[in-house]
């Protein structure tokens, strides 16, 4: 329970905007100055989503932290990031069209991903869960929408 605290509190330090000009940061340079989602980042250029990820949207993002990628086997995650089409998919899961903050969340039991499919949303003891993911910082604001932080990377049926 303390190591989750502790990550929680230590991704939101990181992801809090320090003046106004980081508030006017996109998704993709906000994830950047954190540091925690090099993988994350690493995946959307090769799957080419990083200038959909800075346009206007709003989107809302469920981001996987390196350490989520991490826990994916080394010869599975290189598989992933060699077939582009898959990786988009995996990726555009984890985007929501719209800004969905998490007071908005948590009144929900899905929601309809750019991939096409649902995730599952469940509240239960004052946690979040999408899919099998426990959400551990939200509300990280950009420009162009919001970022949740999840603790390991959600999969869509393929």
């Amino acid at each position: 329970m303390f190591k989750k605290l502790f990550l929680t509190a230590l991704v939101a330090v990181a992801l809090s905007p320090s003046s106004a000009a980081a508030q006017d940061a996109d998704i993709v340079a906000v994830a950047q100055s954190a540091g925690s989602f090099e993988t994350l980042l690493a995946a959307a250029t090769a799957a080419d989503l990083v200038t959909v990820l800075q346009s206007e949207g709003p989107f809302t993002v469920f981001a996987p932290t390196d350490e989520a990628f991490a826990a994916i086997p080394e010869a599975d995650l290189q598989a992933l990031l060699a077939n582009k089409e898959a990786l988009q998919q995996v990726l555009l899961y984890h985007v929501v069209p719209g800004k969905v903050a998490a007071a908005d969340v948590v009144n929900l039991s899905e929601a309809e991903t750019a991939a096409g499919q649902s995730v599952s949303i469940e509240v239960m003891n004052g946690s979040v869960k999408v899919d099998e993911a426990n959400v551990v910082a939200t509300d990280i604001q950009a420009s162009n929408g919001i970022i949740h932080v999840i603790d390991r990377v959600i999969l869509p049926e393929m």
